[in-house]
């Protein structure tokens, strides 16, 4: 496939500045482009490959100079990159129809144009809405409520009395519903398992990437709020709740009963005490992890997580700790040499 950079520009609601009858087959990053395909600087640090790169032109934002290559002038680059790349990569279509290994129980409604892939089930009492694809070894527990337009990849499972809404995608590996983590040791110092009773509620517009777990709840809910993106091998904890918007990024832990806010950013591998509060506009950065409530708009790092700025400090200093000690017990023997 292939297109004319005046027709892209005209898709992304771009300014083309440049050679608009120039073909363009494709995307690529800045590096790796060639004389036909469209790339993108969204961060500064890469701006000076605009000079270099062999890309047929590039997105840009608005007021970037001015270069030899054919630039597509947009307030939000990064957007248009993703759009460019739903212009010319076309996903797999799967026709409607049901495949013969697939076990529906006779209860359960599935929406128009469903498709149901091989080896899937289907429960007692699920309802699905509109334009549902299930792939291959997806499970559906009895009683699930799930939306319209739902894409379960191979091998994802929601569990029993879950409900999900509209525009859900989860990728392989994904479970929703599992039993939550919750043990009570009994008087012979054994542990006893506490039934978890609960469910999952997930809004609209939700994407859960592979291999993650959302936990059902002991008693309640966990709740997944509209517009939430969960990356891969990351758990959310029973009880738990995540606010619109949020970004949880890969091998995050949430531990029972955290209150996540609205548009938070979970960098990579952070770890999230229980029955903590993270407040709205809270990023906390990789590897950290936090045991008490952030404040909202706060940035959170290290373990235990503080204030980012203050963080980088201390980051700054750690490397100089062996010549400070060294500095200070000099100065204790200057100020008392008999020690």
């Amino acid at each position: 496939m292939s297109m004319k950079l005046a027709e892209l520009a005209r898709i992304l609601q771009a300014e083309c500045r440049g050679d608009g009858n120039l073909e363009i087959t494709g995307v690529a990053g800045i590096e790796e482009a060639g004389p036909h395909q469209v790339t993108f600087v969204a961060n500064l640090k890469y701006a000076a490959h605009a000079r270099t790169t062999r890309a047929g032109a590039i997105l840009v934002q608005p007021d970037f100079p001015e270069i030899p290559t054919a630039t597509l002038r947009t307030s939000n680059p990064y957007l248009g990159f993703a759009r460019a790349i739903e212009a010319f990569y076309q996903l797999p279509v799967y026709a409607p129809g049901i495949h013969p290994t697939a076990v529906i129980d006779p209860t359960a409604r599935l929406g128009q144009n469903a498709h149901v892939g091989a080896y899937a089930v289907v429960g007692a009492g699920v309802v699905i809405g509109n334009d549902a694809t299930l792939l291959p070894h997806v499970v559906i527990y009895p009683n699930t409520r799930i939306g319209n337009r739902f894409f379960a990849h191979a091998h994802a499972i929601v569990r029993e009395g879950c409900i999900l809404g509209n525009n859900v995608t989860l990728q392989n590996g994904v479970v929703i519903g599992a039993d939550g983590f919750g043990f009570a040791k009994d008087d012979a110092g054994h542990w006893h398992k506490i039934l978890q009773s609960g469910i999952v509620r997930m809004a609209d517009d939700i994407e859960i990437q592979a291999q993650s777990c959302v936990d059902r709840a002991a008693v309640g809910e966990t709740r997944i709020a509209r517009g939430v993106k969960i990356d891969n091998v990351t758990t959310v904890g029973h009880g738990t709740t995540i606010g619109e918007d949020s970004l949880i990024c890969a091998q995050v832990g949430l531990a029972g009963s955290t209150h996540i806010g609205k548009n938070v950013v979970l960098a990579g591998q952070v770890g999230i005490a229980g029955h903590c509060t993270i407040g709205d506009g809270v990023i906390v950065t990789a590897q950290s992890g936090t045991h008490g409530d952030v404040e909202p708009g706060k940035i959170i790092s290290g373990t235990p997580g503080f204030d980012h700025n203050q963080w980088m400090r201390a980051s700054n200093a750690f490397p100089r700790l062996p010549e400070l000690m060294r500095e200070v017990k000099r100065l204790q023997r200057k100020i008392s040499p008999e020690e």
